[in-house]
Formats: structure tokens, C-alpha cells, sequence
């Protein structure tokens, strides 16, 4: 028999840097603002008042406006000669894809210097994993279980940035997703919210500090994106249609935009998929009610590029005019690229189908964040303080977090390390002298600053050692000739490396995958080094997981290394050789086929969950259960315990919970190996019995530590009430926290058995 529960409702919670609570349940009185514009007090709102009083409707819906310069994001190239002239008559508010000092220089004078009110405009780019020095895919960040290494990467790219005439990135992308046949997965922090709350705060932190000081000049303004369930994507096609329960938007999709809000982001981007039939830039729901209402956002939602003008498309907007009226009556402050509020919004205003109020809210938003990067003060950057190339200290920071992000996924019978001392070494492989390695979005610094080769990190990393190099197939090619030439190059060889993956350009925007294999003839170069019989291990580069077929039982180890950067192949090197002892845990789960997509550790249970002895259960005919590798799966060079969790309680009441109180969860590693290492201790609760079914695994807590071998270190966790509770299907945000039993897990991956057991009076 069951477990009766008694209900217990939480509308209001403290934040944690990973909590999904909103801070009330209040509607705005107007659509796509707040009642009263219930915005932070600051040193800039009479300014903004005064300057509005002054600014004729034109101007004001300029604000509104960002238009493309020359980069090549999107379909229709840039908008330059547009740009210029809306710049020099005071009807642009922003640009995007233009960098370098005296560009922006340039471009900002005609709006400082010849438009009426002299309102400076505000330059943004996609800054995702770098400017000049690129630091490896937000995926590989991820799997550090380190936040700062995102911090890290962010902090570097906003100097960088910044002194080129960049105030605004579009990053950090923080879509959880299930798919990894979606392109996007490379960007974002994998498949749990709770790692990605973590990181998304931990890059919005390093781009913007804490947000008092946006005019220095190391910081930019961060775009929380795309809002929201972009991850969702229906078959893992980018763009496509998103259908989500209000329990699962709030559970599954906002916590990591809460946990940025409560960063101080200062924008957030809104997403090209539809939410449950309603298209993400047209959404009240989301981009007033819970957005600006409940969570109390002051600062500007930008569109993403043509979004707007996709509501037609999406059968949603009947017209331009009508796409400029929803999307922003829904909450859309600033269009990308297309121009109907530009077009249409005098005549909106006329008819009344937008009104004065929520256009001034919304140029209030785009000028207060101005004012607080000091745009109006100093709208020019200084040409000759311009950083132009990584220095000696940002490379060293791109190759460390490179090593810090690898997963060691497979090393049977010590396999790895290598020897320093080893006398010869082959590198195959479509990426074994390849500088393709700096992944998605690798920013404008990939061009004249290629990746380190894998073929010259391991020359570097073994002097002494004959090093050749034979490439054996093409990344993504059928031709499979050149592939004795690599087994020759193994059968001579103490040991071969075998460098293979995926290109770039196969991962990122608009690159989903049906099939997420090797592609080429990679698989095949693989059989037939293994068939030589000689020692060997395979590197892969890659933006997503992949499926791992048959050759994954002959490889002796496997080391996945994402894309890595520009530092690629020093810090491949790093820790093939041992230097760096890898401690990166997976942030998704790797599927044996993609027939088992979606495949991943937060499910629900079934009614029928899986037993091997009954032919009724929830399984595959053709496929052992379970994934290839687990979420959280990542091996060392030495091995570690990790004891059973220790609760500074086994009760405790809810109504202490909602007043504060916590429970305290200890756990002792031990490195039980010869040598220094990392291991990633992670926390998962599962709800055994709730009013809603909960996921089998939660993960609510994670710890990186170094114990030396043979010491011991003791790792604490605090579960407060946003921990153990869950979101309802309240549209207005009802989170709940229920009596009875909360199983606590702890361990080194997803599949942790250690447990303890808390009960809630």
C-alpha cells in the first residue's frame, strides 16, 4: 500500500545559484510590462525618464531596432548601408557582428555625433566560448563540474571583447536538452538543469561580475538564451516545434534562467521554437508573466535573429504589423534583424493595438542598460588599449580549462597514461594534424589563431619520441585507401593515438544530425588499427555524444576531448601523457543507438520499469538497457571511495523547511590510488511517492575535490526547501513540497548507490 501524503504549497522561496523559484505569482496589469514598472532602483532612472520625454516616437522605436552588420549569422547577410543611415538619424538601437576598436568607433560617431539626441548605440556579438582566445564548446565546460571554468572562459572573453568595442555578448546559451542529435547540444551545459543553473550563473558572474560595475572596462552585458524549452526540439531538429507541461517548463527548462536572473543578467534572448502552439516570441506566458511578473526582470528582451518576422511563418502573426504588435504586447523589447516594430509601430500606436506605456517600458529597458555600460559617458573604446591576440596568460587559462573538461570513458588495464619515455609514437586520423578543433561558434579569434594539433601537442609532450603522422580517412569522407598507410604507421609504432570525431561545422546551429556516428570512414580506420594487434587509444573531438558502436570493446581507452580550443592538442597532450590527471564527468548521457533517443538519467519511472526476466517491461528487444555511458560517468588515473551519506538529520518538518532550515549531507572521498587526482562527488534525491511522478534521479548538489593518495577529504551538501520540493502545473507558480521520504544518493555518477533516506513531517 502506498504512502498517503499530505500537500504542502511553497509560492515563494530564497534563490541558490541552482534554484528554480520564482519570487511570487503577480501578472503584469499591461501586456509585455510590469505593473508599475516594478524595476530596481538605480542611479540612471531619471536620466532614462528625462531622455524619453525628449525622444519623438521614431527615435523611441529605433531604440527598439538592432540590425546585422557583415557576419554571416543568419539568411540575408549583414545590413551595413541600412545600419549607417538609421545610425546617423537616431532610429537604431543596436548592432550586432561588428568588432575591433575602430570599427565601432567609427560606426558610433554617427550616432553619438550626428543624430539629434545623440543616443549611442550598443554592439553586440556571439561571444561563446571565446573572442580571441578560444576555450573549449560550453558542452566540454560542462563536463568539468567546475564552474570556474566557465567563469574563467568569461572573464577572458569580456576583456577582450570589450577593449574591441563589444559591450553586449549573446551567450551564455543555456538550453537543456535530451537530443543530441540537435546541433545546439554543443552549446549549452548538457541535460540536467541543475549543471546547467550552476554554470549559466557561474559565465553571466564572469562576463558581468556582479553587475555594479557593467562601465568597467573587462565586463559586458550577458544575454541569458534562448528563452525558453528551446532543448526540447522535436527530433532534434533545430527550430522545431516544443510541446511541455507547465510542470516540466518550470521543473525542467527555467531553472537555469532563474539562476542567471538571480546572477544580475542584464538581457535574455527569446528562442525560435514554438511553447506547446505558442511561438516563444509571441509568448506572454513566459516573457511577461513569468519573466518580467513573477521573477521581476528589469532588464531587455531581445529577439533572436528575424524571430519577429518568423511569427508569420509559424502560422501566428497574420502580417509584419501583426508581429510587431505580439511580439511586443508578449514582451519582446528589441527586434533582431527584421524591422516591423520599425515599420509598423507608429501605426500600431495609432490604432491602438500597442500603446504608449509598454513602448516607453520598453525603450526604458534598452537605455537603462546603456546608461549602466557607461555608453553615455564613454560610448567610444580606446584604439590603442585594444587587446589584439590571446596573451601567454589567456592561452595558458584555454589549455588548463581544455584538460580540466576531458572525460576519460574508457582505460583498461592502465592503458593510459603514456610513458614520457615512449620511443615511438603514430598519430591517425582525420584530426590528428587537423587545427579544425576549436568547435561552434569558435568567434572571430579562430581565423588568424589556429588550434594546436593534436600531432604537435604529443611532439611537444614526448620529444625524445619518432612521432609520424598518417591521416587515413577524410573527417566525413567514404574514401578508405589511405587507411593502410595508417595501419603501417601503428604495426611500427610502440603505441598509436588515434585522433577522429566529428568537424565543427557538424555541430552548432543549424546542424542536427539523424545519424550520430563517427561519420566517414572513421569507424573503419579504427577495425583496422585494433586489428594490428599494437597498443593504441582514440581521442575523440567532438561537439555532441555520439554512439559509440562495436569498436568501442577493442579500443584498450577512450578519451573524449570535445572540442577543445585553440590549446587543443597541448592539452590533449596534457593528459594522454599524464601531466593533467583527467577528472571531467559527462553532462550527458552517451546512447548506444540513436533508436534509443531520447535517452537520459532524469526519466521518469514507468508503470512497467525494466526487469531482464520479464518480456513486459519498458525496454528494447534489440539493445541491452541503459545507455553506453552514463550522465556523470568519467574515470582517473588513480580510483577513489566514496562512503554512504551522512544526514545532520533523518526528519524534519516542512514548516521548518519553508522557514529556512536545511539539512546538512556529508560524505567522505578517499583517493585510494598512487597518484594526485580529481573526483567529482555528486548528490542525486529521488521522491518515491509525490502528487506528480517525480524523475528517478535529481541531481541537486556536486563537488570537485583533490584528495591526496591515501588522504581523505569530507565533502558537506546543504538541501534546502527549492531542493526537495517541486513546480506544479500552476500556470501562476505553485511549487510544492510534500511530506514523506526523500531518497538522498550520493557517488560518481548517475548510477550512485550509496543512499540515505530523509522523511518530511
Amino acid at each position: 500500500m502506498g504512502v498517503v501524503r499530505r500537500r504542502t504549497v511553497i509560492t515563494a522561496l530564497g534563490g541558490t545559484v541552482a534554484a528554480a523559484a520564482t519570487t511570487g505569482t503577480a501578472r503584469a496589469e499591461e501586456p509585455g510590462s510590469v505593473a508599475d514598472a516594478k524595476h530596481k532602483a538605480g542611479p540612471y532612472e531619471t536620466k532614462v525618464k528625462a531622455l524619453l520625454g525628449r525622444m519623438t516616437v521614431e527615435e523611441k522605436l529605433g531604440q527598439l531596432q538592432q540590425m546585422s552588420w557583415t557576419g554571416d549569422t543568419g539568411p540575408g547577410g549583414g545590413q551595413t548601408d541600412q545600419a549607417e543611415q538609421a545610425a546617423r538619424t537616431g532610429r537604431l538601437g543596436s548592432v550586432f557582428n561588428i568588432y575591433g576598436a575602430k570599427h565601432t568607433n567609427d560606426l558610433q560617431r554617427l550616432a553619438v555625433e550626428e543624430s539629434r539626441l545623440g543616443i549611442p548605440l550598443l554592439f553586440g556579438l556571439d561571444v561563446i566560448h571565446g573572442f580571441w582566445t578560444t576555450f573549449p564548446i560550453p558542452l566540454a565546460q560542462a563536463s568539468s563540474f567546475d564552474p570556474a571554468v566557465t567563469r574563467t572562459d568569461a572573464e577572458v572573453s569580456a576583456a577582450e571583447a570589450r577593449s574591441n568595442g563589444v559591450r553586449w555578448t549573446f551567450s551564455p546559451m543555456m538550453d537543456v536538452t535530451h537530443e543530441p542529435r540537435w546541433g545546439r547540444i554543443a552549446e549549452g551545459s548538457g541535460e540536467d538543469p541543475y549543471l546547467a543553473a550552476a554554470f549559466a550563473a557561474a559565465k553571466t558572474r564572469g562576463y558581468q561580475g556582479d553587475g555594479t560595475h557593467l562601465d568597467a572596462d573587462n565586463r559586458l552585458a550577458a544575454c541569458a538564451k534562448h528563452f525558453v524549452a528551446y532543448g526540447g526540439a522535436e527530433g532534434g531538429r533545430d527550430y522545431n516545434t516544443v510541446d511541455t507541461s507547465e510542470a516540466h517548463l518550470r521543473n525542467h527548462y527555467l531553472p537555469p534562467f532563474k539562476a542567471a536572473l538571480d546572477a544580475g543578467v542584464a538581457t535574455v534572448m527569446a528562442s525560435f521554437n514554438t511553447v506547446s502552439g505558442v511561438p516563444a516570441h509571441g509568448n506572454g506566458h513566459t516573457l511577461t508573466d513569468i519573466l518580467k511578473g513573477e521573477w521581476g526582470f528589469d532588464g531587455f528582451v531581445v529577439s533572436d535573429y528575424t524571430g519577429v518576422q518568423e511569427l508569420i511563418v509559424h502560422g501566428f502573426a497574420a502580417d509584419g504589423a501583426d508581429a510587431g504588435r505580439l511580439a511586443l504586447n508578449a514582451g519582446v523589447d528589441m527586434e533582431m534583424v527584421s524591422t516591423n516594430l520599425g515599420d509598423h509601430g507608429r501605426q500600431l500606436l495609432r490604432s491602438g493595438r500597442i500603446t504608449a506605456r509598454r513602448l516607453d517600458d520598453a525603450v526604458s529597458r534598452v537605455l537603462r542598460l546603456k546608461f549602466r555600460l557607461g555608453l553615455f559617458d564613454n560610448p567610444y573604446v580606446d584604439e590603442d588599449a585594444a587587446i589584439t591576440k590571446p596573451t601567454q596568460q589567456a592561452r595558458a587559462a584555454a589549455r588548463a580549462t581544455a584538460a580540466r573538461s576531458m572525460v576519460l570513458l574508457k582505460n583498461d588495464k592502465g592503458a593510459l597514461p603514456l610513458h614520457p619515455g615512449v620511443g615511438s609514437i603514430a598519430v591517425v586520423g582525420p584530426f590528428a594534424n587537423s587545427t579544425d578543433l576549436q568547435g561552434t561558434w569558435s568567434g572571430p579569434g579562430a581565423g588568424p589563431f589556429p588550434a594546436v594539433t593534436v600531432l604537435a601537442g604529443i611532439k611537444a609532450a614526448a620529444p625524445r619520441a619518432e612521432v609520424t603522422s598518417v591521416t587515413g580517412v577524410n573527417a566525413d569522407g567514404t574514401d578508405t585507401s589511405g587507411i593502410k598507410d595508417a595501419a603501417a604507421a601503428a604495426r611500427v609504432a610502440d603505441v598509436t593515438v588515434v585522433v577522429v570525431g566529428e568537424p565543427p561545422a557538424m555541430s552548432g546551429e543549424a546542424s542536427s544530425r539523424s545519424d550520430i556516428t563517427l561519420p566517414g570512414a572513421q569507424e573503419d580506420l579504427i577495425t583496422a588499427i585494433a586489428a594490428t594487434g599494437k597498443p593504441f587509444v582514440v581521442v575523440l573531438v567532438n561537439g555532441r555524444p555520439l554512439t559509440i558502436g562495436g569498436w568501442l570493446d577493442s579500443a584498450p581507452a577512450v578519451l573524449e576531448a570535445w572540442h577543445p580550443g585553440m590549446e587543443a592538442g597541448n592539452a590533449v597532450a596534457d593528459v594522454l601523457f599524464g601531466t593533467v590527471n583527467p577528472g571531467g564527468k559527462l553532462p550527458v548521457t552517451f546512447p548506444r543507438t540513436v533508436g534509443q533517443v531520447p535517452i537520459y538519467y532524469n526519466h521518469e519511472n514507468t508503470g512497467r520499469p525494466y526487469d531482464a526476466g520479464n518480456k513486459y517491461t519498458s525496454k528494447y528487444l534489440d539493445l541491452p538497457d541503459g545507455p553506453q555511458f552514463p550522465f556523470g560517468h568519467g574515470l582517473s588515473y588513480t580510483t577513489f571511495t566514496i562512503g554512504d551519506p551522512a544526514l545532520s538529520t533523518r526528519r524534519i518538518s516542512s514548516r521548518a523547511l519553508r522557514k529556512g532550515d536545511t539539512v546538512e549531507v556529508a560524505v567522505t572521498v578517499r583517493n585510494t590510488g598512487g597518484r594526485a587526482g580529481d573526483e567529482v562527488v555528486q548528490l542525486y534525491l529521488h521522491d518515491p511517492v509525490a502528487s506528480i511522478v517525480q524523475p528517478v534521479r535529481r541531481l541537486r548538489g556536486f563537488r570537485r575535490v583533490s584528495p591526496a593518495p591515501g588522504r581523505s577529504t569530507t565533502v558537506r551538501f546543504r538541501l534546502a526547501a527549492e531542493d526537495l520540493g517541486f513546480w506544479t502545473h500552476d500556470t501562476g507558480g505553485r511549487f510544492a513540497l510534500e511530506t514523506g521520504d526523500i531518497d538522498i544518493y550520493v557517488g560518481n555518477s548517475s548510477l550512485a548507490t550509496a543512499k540515505a533516506t530523509l522523511t518530511i513531517d
